[in-house]
């Protein structure tokens, strides 16, 4: 799936910018993914879906707003990694774990209409496999996005929320529990999910710790709208001045 949305990728950028071969659009993409430390295939979705730019004009988006990175209270997030994504999704995971109190879980991120698995951590391969995508509502990850609500599965076994497939998956990787958190971004739209898995079924949770997961959930979609308006914009600007020979008129690389 990721290996076409790079095909796709480099064909706009070939026609858009008359390049000569499939590799010096894949330069293109591959140098704004390390520039900016985004994943490639975000780049490639990118380009695929968003307009493009005059190609007369220096930069792709003029006259966007730019404002600081949004504050990431309790998430322990280092100020040299505050524009880091991976940084952010690691820490909105490990406080989402503490929380709970678990060592199992997973965070996974809204595109092109599915759930794609980012992160996890004390997952096998099985798991993270069936759930690199997960595109129905067998889930209870699924269903905390569509309801923009947090979504407690007490017993992963019993619970009418799975498929069976997906049942099989999560049992097999040693979770009997699970609590899927919904990423609320500044317009209300849920930008991805973070779950905790559990070794033994569960009560439910304190509202002390509803609270302070729906707090890291809304502080981690905050992030991510302004990384997708700030950074991954600031991704494209340096491909559009890479491929014109603007790199001057383009945006500074993150620090």
């Amino acid at each position: 799936m990721a290996r076409a949305s790079v095909d796709s990728a480099q064909v706009i950028l070939m026609d858009r910018y008359r390049l000569r071969s499939p590799e010096d659009a894949f330069t293109l993409l591959r140098s704004a993914s390390q520039h900016f430390n985004i994943k490639l295939h975000t780049v490639a979705e990118l380009v695929a879906r968003i307009a493009g730019p005059d190609i007369q004009d220096g930069l792709w988006f003029p006259r966007r707003p730019r404002t600081a990175a949004p504050a990431l209270p309790g998430l322990g997030v280092a100020r040299d990694g505050q524009q880091s994504h991976s940084a952010v999704l690691k820490a909105g995971l490990h406080r989402v774990l503490h929380i709970t109190d678990t060592g199992m879980g997973n965070v996974q991120l809204v595109g092109n209409g599915m759930l794609r698995l980012e992160k996890h951590t004390g997952l096998n391969r099985e798991f993270t496999d069936f759930f690199a995508f997960v595109h129905d509502a067998g889930t209870a990850c699924a269903q905390a996005a569509r309801q923009r609500q947090q979504v407690t599965v007490k017993n992963v076994e019993s619970a009418d929320v799975f498929d069976e497939d997906s049942r099989h998956a999560i049992l097999q990787a040693g979770s009997r529990a699970a609590h899927s958190l919904p990423l609320i971004g500044r317009a209300g739209q849920v930008l991805g999910i973070i779950s905790s898995h559990h070794e033994k079924t569960l009560r439910g949770f304190s509202q002390t710790q509803l609270t302070a997961l729906a707090a890291t959930g809304a502080a981690v979609g905050r992030w991510l709208h302004w990384h997708r308006q700030t950074v991954v914009l600031d991704a494209l600007e340096h491909l559009h001045a890479q491929a014109t020979g603007t790199n001057g008129k383009g945006p500074d690389r993150p620090q």
